[in-house]
């Protein structure tokens, strides 16, 4: 059934707030003919029934239409790596039942024109440029969220018309259709290069696939008391026990993770929903509690009510592996066999952390400011795309990657840098959650970072650098600096002579000891 679908069934086990779903399993993404046969309604059909009985909906029911998301979900998790399309069921004639459903034609039409565009480019391979180039044509380079929904019922007209001109078929109005198309296409998305490429790097085998869930949708564009988040239940970077989320008010769970997007940190979905906010940490308490790790979830709010999408363990920095295996063995979460196996091969040198240091009589002045989506210090050239940074790397020259968006497409990329630097995204955008995992430091969302592909060049301010020129990016700080920075190595002191403590504790002879309670093994089972 996949890893999502497995851990949405434990969510929903611990009675949090899951919206209804069904999975189609690993074996139908094997080869080209498994996948049509998980196209075709008869295989779901009777889970889709079963779906309907339980929300009260139909899909393509035309005064109360079931909109489902469909999802990928391997056995091993791939942040990002494969597709998602959310709004199955909208069409032509089910727009009038979400608008009485929901009474907000604004969602209707911001649901409508998301499907278009995301279904034309997953599922018909229309390129995603014309529809973006189609959306500011039609109202300019702003955010989607500040039009009314007069603006984008227009927009989802000109995006019907793209679709057209660019599949040479009208968009498919027949709702089974829609979720038969989507359901191949996810499949189909486990042999996309970003997810090949990805497997080759983790040493992830073909053969596993993946899994596809089918999930009842909630919609965080709802308005003001909605939005979409992802979070960890503890700092990825540090390991700090604190909530770590991105937040978007009025807004579809794809805004957040696509790296396409700036999020808010914590602090506003807090302030403005404290009763979600507080539902958040509860259910990262019972995440932590029950899993036995670090989670990393997905979530969204619609009219002030939490639900939870996704939940996996959180990739994470080696010190905050480190510190987040000690606090659980301290807290009780977990046992020292467990903890001792978390935090194998992490010596002194594996725990180190460069941090910039001001020259000799000069004073540093940073360039700019971004979120830290992965901490440490990388210094290279500038490297604007994939190709320089492949070349440069495979010269022997570090780089680092600077890009518009936080795009899990650029994972080849990734691999060759030492750090990446975007204009847009946010920490929990894939792309980000991947660059932690293989290391990298990263930087995101730097709104005043200006990049000419053209010219070559980014400029931040008055400053203007071209590609080839060094960069510093200090992802302790959040800042990056223009040429080489001066670095030195620290080491996390009090957290090494907690390994040495426990590992000290683990070597001494086991004779005369009391035996272990049945509850303490427990602790030391792999979740």
């Amino acid at each position: 059934m996949g890893f999502k679908a497995w851990n949405l069934l434990r969510m929903a086990e611990l009675s949090l707030p899951v919206p209804p779903a069904f999975a189609i399993g690993t074996l139908y993404c094997v080869d080209p003919a498994a996948r049509a046969l998980a196209a075709d309604p008869d295989l779901w059909r009777g889970a889709l029934r079963a779906l309907e009985r339980s929300t009260g909906l139909a899909l393509g029911d035309v005064r109360r239409p079931l909109l489902v998301s469909v999802r990928s979900g391997a056995p091993v998790s791939m942040p990002g790596m494969m597709e998602t399309l959310l709004n199955i069921g909208l069409c032509d004639a089910t727009v009038g039942g979400l608008l009485r459903q929901t009474g907000n034609p604004r969602l209707v039409w911001d649901a409508y024109r998301h499907l278009v565009a995301t279904y034309g480019e997953v599922v018909a391979h229309v390129p995603a440029q014309r529809f973006d180039d189609a959306a500011i044509a039609l109202l300019g380079a702003h955010d989607e969220r500040d039009f009314d929904f007069a603006d984008l019922r227009s927009l989802t007209h000109r995006f019907l018309e793209v679709y057209a001109q660019g599949a040479e078929q009208p968009f498919p109005q027949d709702p089974a259709v829609q979720l038969a198309g989507a359901i191949e296409a996810v499949f189909a998305s486990w042999q996309s290069p970003k997810a090949c490429e990805y497997r080759r790097l983790n040493r992830i085998s073909d053969a596993i696939g993946t899994a596809v869930t089918v999930q009842c949708m909630v919609f965080g564009n709802a308005g003001g008391k909605s939005g979409a988040g992802v979070g960890f239940t503890r700092d990825p970077a540090t390991g700090e026990p604190a909530l770590w989320v991105d937040f978007l008010f009025n807004a579809q769970g794809e805004d957040v993770v696509s790296g396409r997007r700036s999020a808010n940190g914590h602090d506003e979905l807090a302030a403005f929903l404290p009763e979600v906010w507080q539902a958040l940490t509860d259910a990262a308490e019972q995440l932590e509690h029950a899993l036995g790790d670090m989670q990393d979830f997905e979530f969204t709010v619609q009219e002030g009510r939490l639900f939870m999408l996704q939940t996996r363990s959180g990739k994470r920095t080696p010190q905050a592996v480190a510190r987040i295996a000690m606090d659980m063995l301290d807290e009780g979460l977990i046992g020292r066999t467990l903890a001792l196996e978390r935090t194998a091969g992490l010596d002194r040198e594996a725990l180190a952390r460069p941090r910039v240091v001001a020259r000799s009589g000069a004073a540093m002045l940073p360039l700019g400011r971004a979120a830290t989506a992965s901490s440490g210090v990388a210094v290279g050239e500038i490297a604007l795309d994939e190709a320089r940074a492949v070349a440069r790397h495979s010269a022997g020259v570090p780089v680092v990657l600077v890009r518009r968006d936080a795009e899990t497409s650029d994972i080849a990329a990734l691999e060759s840098a030492t750090g990446l630097l975007t204009q847009h995204g946010a920490r929990t955008s894939h792309a980000a959650v991947v660059a932690r995992q293989l290391g990298k430091v990263c930087l995101v969302g730097c709104s005043e970072l200006l990049i000419d592909e053209t010219a070559r060049t980014i400029r931040v301010g008055d400053a203007t650098l071209h590609e080839g020129e060094m960069l510093t990016l200090d992802g302790n700080e959040g800042v990056f600096y223009a040429g080489a920075a001066q670095v030195e190595i620290e080491y996390p002191e009090e957290l090494l002579v907690r390994l040495d403590s426990l590992r000290a504790e683990v070597a001494q002879p086991v004779v005369g000891r009391p035996g272990r309670s049945r509850r303490d093994r427990a602790k030391d089972s792999p979740q």
